[in-house]
């Protein structure tokens, strides 16, 4: 095949300027012409250099660099310079011969190179820190092959060719300059399957990680904010027999902890909701009978941490709609193009995952994009769905830059869908941000305000986060709290395809707000019970009947599932709370029911439309519990995950479970497994095992 013989000319800075902005557009595209402009950019650097003493190339480099240029020399020289090339292959076999060791690989790092996986220089991996343009100056540099391991990205065994060609060039950011290239090692290999992902997720993940290897101890994370958690304690059912909470439907937690561990670090405490762990899974409960918006679940049995203490499952289970009975959507993209989202996990992934949604919207939703920095701005008017490629290109021309005046974006972006409001439809803003707002209402608790008020035009709120460092985890937990919606973090393309396509239902179609639970303890039965999560959603007993509290949504066959851990009646009490006998009065005396019922659950919640609230009341009845591999697989899945969320927070409640047990919980309960979100959990267990046995 003949090849372009611009490569070379390119390369060694050759083109004319007309010629090479061409070139550079076609280069943008092809992640296979920017592996052959980097390898002859290497050749003809090295050539300019002249040998000195250095560092040698592992051979495998070595000859694939040289057989690629030399091919690319014989089969594509232009006819005038085939006597300056000529010189060029002859000196490119002397410096094989030599050895390539007169580079420094100290004295040059590498930064942002990604290559074809099946090529041998694949193993270096780009870092985030890199100019944005293509530079005519763009090289590449080798390492040191003696610290460096192959890098394997995991593929989907059924993409084709043109899928995975595609998937390669989407993991190619921007050619790298010569100046911040550096060498990144891979993740230890895992003997667990996973679940098969994008190849540009390992990429990024990689890149982000090598960021906070080469970062100072002190200066890891050190701008990320997270809201405080104080675990739920163990309170008595006599005195305390109501415990009433606000459902999550937030996955945030789970992809974030993730990347945390990925980077081989453990997540910080603030960082780990449980709730959010547990709720990232999806779990086969019944659809919902008669009138109701969701079924309620309960099962009970042996807390696998601790076997003296029982563990209740309450599952909740939202109808599903099909495609064709959800309605049309009003979607508002807004999203965040300041200058803190110039990074390859922030805005270009933002830009993905957005893309994908719009490539699965039908011809009756509309969409429109906002999009906020110093100020905000419409970038594109309401648009139909079926004008995808107007939709696709105003997504792809987007730019960072900038402040962060995040209150004006939203401001404008609920201007906008209320302009364009469907009634009966799904209206709902987008926001896709970093939180990092630093202009206009920058508090959490005026953005609180604004969001609140703004939700009474009945448009409800998506959250996606991105991107790592300066995550302002607290801030979007809260926005999307009280803006009637959810909150998701995304830290691949995977995880963007999981939440706005695979579960595009739940995440965009709400079919139940302001979902309360209450569950009423029978202290004949309970001595004592926590909930495990949810502390940050917990409510006075009194809100349960008062339809003005706001609390979570529901969409579309999503699942949502709480746990209670149970001490019976007639167990020692070990560490509970107490308080000074009463002066003035005495308490009083508590008559408890005969009843063979262990506890109540009772739901509230509202149309999405609606502002008064229908109940349902289920009671789960005392009966002798079954042994732990008689549960099911969602509630053994479920407790192994709760487990791995306390021993991860170093929570005092989990006992002296080990992470072996845990794994050996969550395996045995995987399941169907569609997606393989269960079975990638398990290397999760792994990675916080490892790393917290190297700390010690």
């Amino acid at each position: 095949m003949k090849m372009d013989p611009r490569i070379t000319a390119y390369a060694v800075g050759e083109l004319e300027s007309r010629e090479r902005e061409i070139f550079e557009s076609e280069l943008s595209a092809s992640s296979t012409l920017q592996n052959e402009v980097a390898a002859i950019a290497l050749l003809a650097d090295k050539l300019a250099a002249g040998p000195r003493k250095h560092e040698r190339f592992d051979p495998e480099i070595r000859a694939w660099l040289l057989d690629r240029c030399l091919d690319k020399q014989k089969s594509r020289l232009r006819a005038k310079r085939t006597i300056v090339w000529t010189g060029l292959g002859l000196a490119a076999s002397l410096v094989a011969y030599i050895g390539f060791d007169w580079i420094k690989p100290e004295q040059k790092p590498f930064q942002n190179i990604h290559l074809l996986p099946q090529d041998p220089i694949s193993q270096y991996q780009a870092a985030p820190e890199v100019a944005s343009e293509i530079s005519s100056h763009s090289k590449v540099l080798a390492a040191d092959s003696r610290k460096t391991t192959q890098f394997q990205a995991r593929m989907p065994a059924s993409r084709s060719g043109a899928e995975l060609e595609h998937s390669a060039a989407d993991r190619i950011n921007r050619i790298p300059s010569s100046e911040q290239i550096m060498r990144l090692d891979p993740p230890a290999a895992s003997p667990m399957a996973c679940r098969s992902v994008d190849a540009s997720d390992s990429a990024m993940r990689l890149k982000a990680n090598s960021a906070r290897r080469l970062a100072p101890p002190s200066q890891e994370f050190n701008n990320e904010s997270y809201a405080p958690i104080r675990e739920v304690e163990f309170v008595t059912a006599r005195e305390n027999p109501l415990s009433t909470f606000s459902i999550d439907v937030d996955t945030a937690s789970y992809s974030n902890v993730r990347r945390f561990l990925e980077q081989e670090m453990i997540p910080p405490a603030d960082a780990i909701r449980t709730e959010e762990l547990i709720n990232y899974f999806r779990y086969d409960y019944p659809q919902p009978s008669g009138e109701n918006a969701f079924s309620v679940n309960l099962e009970m049995n042996r807390a696998p941490w601790n076997p003296e203490h029982e563990l209740v499952r309450v599952g909740l289970k939202g109808r599903e709609i099909s495609a064709e009975g959800r309605g049309p959507a009003n979607l508002v993209f807004l999203v965040d193009v300041s200058g803190s989202m110039n990074s390859p996990d922030k805005l270009p992934l933002l830009q993905r995952s957005l893309s994908a949604l719009v490539e699965n919207l039908s011809d009756d939703d509309r969409v429109a994009i906002v999009t906020y920095a110093g100020s905000s701005g419409l970038v594109l008017d309401s648009t139909q769905g079926k004008a995808k490629r107007e939709i696709l290109d105003a997504i792809a021309n987007l730019r960072s830059g900038g402040s962060t005046n995040g209150s004006g974006g939203i401001k404008q972006a609920y201007e906008t869908a209320r302009q364009n409001f469907l009634k009966g439809g799904n209206n709902r803003v987008i926001l896709c941000t970093d939180g990092d707002f630093n202009v206009g209402v920058t508090d959490q608790g005026g953005l609180q305000k604004l969001i609140e008020t703004e939700r009474e035009s009945g448009v409800f709120l998506s959250v996606l986060g991105f991107g790592t460092g300066n995550l302002k985890d607290s801030t979007m937990e809260t926005l999307a709290n009280k803006g009637n919606g959810n909150y998701a973090y995304i830290d691949s393309i995977s995880e963007g395809r999981k939440v706005l396509i695979e579960q595009m239902g739940s995440t965009l179609f709400t079919i139940a707000k302001d979902v309360k639970i209450q569950v009423e303890f029978n202290p004949a039965r309970v001595a004592c019970y926590r909930l495990i999560g949810y502390e940050n959603r917990l409510l006075a007993k009194e809100d349960f009947n008062n339809d003005k509290i706001d609390a979570g949504e529901i969409g579309a066959g999503h699942t949502v599932t709480a746990l209670y851990e149970i001490i019976p009646a007639g167990q020692t009490v070990q560490g509970s709370p107490s308080v000074d006998p009463l002066k003035y009065q005495q308490p009083e005396q508590k008559v408890v029911t005969a009843s063979n019922e262990t506890l109540t659950v009772k739901v509230r919640y509202k149309a999405p439309a609606g502002e008064k609230s229908s109940l349902i009341e289920i009671p789960l009845a005392a009966s002798e519990i079954p042994s732990a591999d008689k549960a099911s697989e969602d509630f053994r899945f479920a407790a192994a995950v709760a487990a791995f969320g306390m021993k991860l927070r170093g929570s005092p409640h989990v006992g002296e479970i080990q992470w072996a047990e845990i794994q050996d919980i969550a395996r045995g309960a995987l399941g169907k497994d569609p997606g393989s979100y269960r079975a990638e959990f398990l290397t999760l267990i792994e990675k916080a095992k490892t790393i917290q046995k190297e700390a010690k």
